[in-house]
């Protein structure tokens, strides 16, 4: 399982693999001709009302993971096409928050992880 992280302002690369969008809204000032995307599932990001509640405010995380892996939990079928893809190449997970510790790009990798992990 290879997933990594970037914002989406910083240069796509090709060792970035297969890159996916993990945002609801498109990020601002960013042409989609720069960002390389591979895909733009926006059904695996947060609702806009867990989003909006979290405001990326540390003392709300794990409060926030919870919720958002049960709404994840309900996309089976995009969480598997991801995570087939991680099985055999590299997949970046690009988000465009400036809170890099607790944002749902993290909160994501790290659910893909426990669920390839069982």
């Amino acid at each position: 399982m290879d997933i990594q992280l970037k914002r989406i302002y910083e240069p796509a690369e090709p060792g970035d693999g297969f890159r996916v969008l993990v945002d609801r809204v498109w990020p601002r000032g960013v042409a989609k001709e720069e960002a390389r995307l591979d895909a733009w599932p926006k059904e695996l990001a947060p609702s806009k009302e867990l989003r909006k509640w979290f405001g990326h405010e540390p003392d709300r995380w794990d409060a926030f993971k919870d919720s958002y892996f049960r709404e994840l939990r309900q996309q089976e079928d995009r969480l598997g096409e991801i995570l087939e893809m991680a099985s055999k190449a590299r997949v970046t997970l690009v988000y465009a928050s400036k809170e890099e510790r607790y944002n749902n790009a993290v909160a994501l990798k790290i659910f893909l992880e426990s669920e390839a992990g069982q």
